[in-house]
């Protein structure tokens, strides 16, 4: 088992930034490619940014390509997402997962452990 709990969320104006955390505990972290979904009121999950266990390699969904960064840092079994130019259409609650079936799947039910989620805000 492993469990992942996200913080680093809250209110931030369009322009700004925040840098979300997901520390996990239980079973070696270092083994397990992390991804970053979010998910707004009345929508779907959708996924964010992906990294593999070594952090070679990182993928991101195009709309937020270029202003969000995902990092890890297996020393403190925590990966984080950087956020900047953050907009209104970033808003929603933000879940970081582990263990996907594929390393670079942007499928939430390929995901077999989840966090609660932290609330990201984007206020215009």
């Amino acid at each position: 088992q492993v469990q992942l709990v996200e913080s680093g969320g809250g209110l931030v104006q369009a322009g700004g930034s925040l840098r979300l955390s997901c520390a996990a505990s239980g079973r070696a972290f270092i083994n397990y490619p992390m991804g970053w979904f979010r998910q707004a009121p009345g929508k779907e999950r959708e996924f964010v940014a992906a990294i593999t266990w070594s952090g070679d390699s990182r993928y991101y969904a195009d709309y937020v390509k270029g202003r969000f960064t995902i990092s890890r840092d297996n020393a403190k079994s925590t990966v984080y997402l950087r956020m900047d130019s953050l907009k209104p259409e970033d808003s929603a609650v933000y879940y970081c997962a582990a263990d996907p079936a594929f390393v670079d799947s942007t499928i939430p039910s390929s995901y077999k452990y989840w966090g609660q989620g932290t609330q990201v805000t984007v206020s215009s």
